[in-house]
C-alpha cells in the first residue's frame, strides 16, 4: 500500500491532554520529514509559528490522510464534513471508547510510523443520508456514520409514527422514538437500546424501537441499501427531534417525512495492521477472554 506525506491533522481540545497529545503528534510528524496541515480552529491553542493552517475545506482537498486526535465524537464529525473528499481518516484516541479511534498517544510513533510507510489496513464504511420534508418539500438534512435517532426532544411523551422500508408499509408505533443505525453505530446508541452488533464490513442497516409500546416491537435488520421513511403522526402536542451522530439536530413537526438512505460516497478509515474487530469488542465491551487451563479441568 502506499505511504502518506501530505498529512491533515484535527482536534477536539475538550480535555488538556488532548492539546499535550497534539504537540507530540505534530513534533513526530516534522521529526519524520511530513507535510502537515492542521486544522484553523487549533491555531490559538497551538501557537506554533512553524505549523501551517487551513480549514477542513482546503485540508479535505489538499492532503493524502487525515489525522483525528480525540475520541469517537471528533471522528464522527470529521466524517461528515470529509467524506465527499474521499480522503482517509485516522484516530488518535484521547476519548472514552475508541471505537473509531485506534492509535493509544503511547503508541504514535511505533503505530504511525507504520501506517506512514504503508504498512496498514483500510477498512470501509457508509453514512447514512438523512433528508427531511414537510408536505412534500425539503426542509434539510445532513449525514450520519453511526445513526440518525427520531426522539421526543424535551418531552416525555411517546411519540407516534409509521415505518415505510422501500415504500412498503412495516408498522405504526407508539414509542419513544426509533434509531436507524449502520454497522459503524451498531456498537453505539443502537446498543444501549438493545439492537445487535454488527460487523462494520456489512452492508446491513438496524433500525431499533425505544421504549415501544408493544413488547413484540424488535429491532430489524434490513440490507444497506433500503430506502427507510418515517412518517410522523398527527399530534400537535408533541415536538420531535432527529439527530444525527448525536451532534446535528433538526426539530420536525406532525405529518413530517423523515427519509434515510444509504449515502452513495463511502469512507475510507485506516487501522494499524493487527486491527482485530473482535479483540476491540472485548476491550470496549468488556467481554471475556480465553478459558485458562484451570477451566477445563473435567468434572
Amino acid at each position: 500500500m502506499q505511504g502518506f506525506r501530505r498529512i491533515g491533522v484535527l482536534a477536539s481540545l475538550h480535555h488538556p491532554q488532548v492539546l499535550d497529545t497534539l504537540k507530540a503528534l505534530l513534533a513526530f510528524l516534522e521529526r519524520e520529514g511530513k507535510e502537515v496541515l492542521v486544522e484553523e480552529s487549533l491555531a490559538g491553542d497551538l501557537g506554533a509559528a512553524n505549523v501551517a493552517y487551513a480549514d477542513r475545506d482546503h485540508l479535505g482537498r489538499a492532503v493524502e490522510l487525515v489525522i483525528v486526535v480525540g475520541g469517537d465524537g471528533s471522528m464522527l464529525a470529521a466524517a461528515r464534513d470529509l467524506v465527499h473528499y474521499g480522503v482517509p481518516l485516522l484516530g488518535v484516541n484521547r476519548g472514552r471508547l475508541g471505537f473509531l479511534t485506534d492509535i493509544h498517544p503511547a503508541e504514535i510513533e511505533t503505530r504511525l510510523k507504520e501506517v506512514l510507510e504503508g504498512r496498514y489496513l483500510v477498512s470501509e464504511r457508509f453514512l447514512l443520508a438523512l433528508q427531511l420534508l414537510r408536505a412534500g418539500r425539503p426542509l434539510g438534512g445532513s449525514l450520519a456514520l453511526n445513526d440518525v435517532v427520531l426522539h421526543p426532544g424535551k418531552s416525555v411523551r411517546m411519540l407516534e409514527f409509521e415505518l415505510f422500508i422501500d415504500e412498503q408499509f412495516v408498522y405504526s408505533q407508539r414509542s419513544d422514538g426509533l434509531i436507524v443505525s449502520t454497522p459503524t453505530g451498531s456498537t453505539a446508541y443502537a446498543l444501549s437500546a438493545g439492537g445487535p452488533i454488527l460487523h462494520p464490513s456489512l452492508s446491513a442497516m438496524v433500525l431499533v424501537p425505544m421504549n415501544p409500546h408493544t413488547l413484540t416491537s424488535r429491532p430489524i435488520a434490513i440490507p444497506g441499501d433500503s430506502s427507510v421513511e418515517i412518517r410522523l403522526g398527527e399530534r400537535r402536542d408533541l415536538h420531535p427531534q432527529v439527530t444525527c451522530d448525536g451532534q446535528v439536530d433538526f426539530c420536525v413537526e406532525p405529518g413530517d417525512l423523515i427519509r434515510i438512505e444509504r449515502e452513495a460516497t463511502t469512507l475510507k478509515l485506516i487501522h494499524p495492521r493487527d486491527h482485530n474487530f473482535y479483540a476491540i469488542c472485548r476491550t470496549k465491551l468488556g467481554w471475556a477472554s480465553r478459558l485458562d487451563s484451570e477451566s477445563h479441568i473435567e468434572r
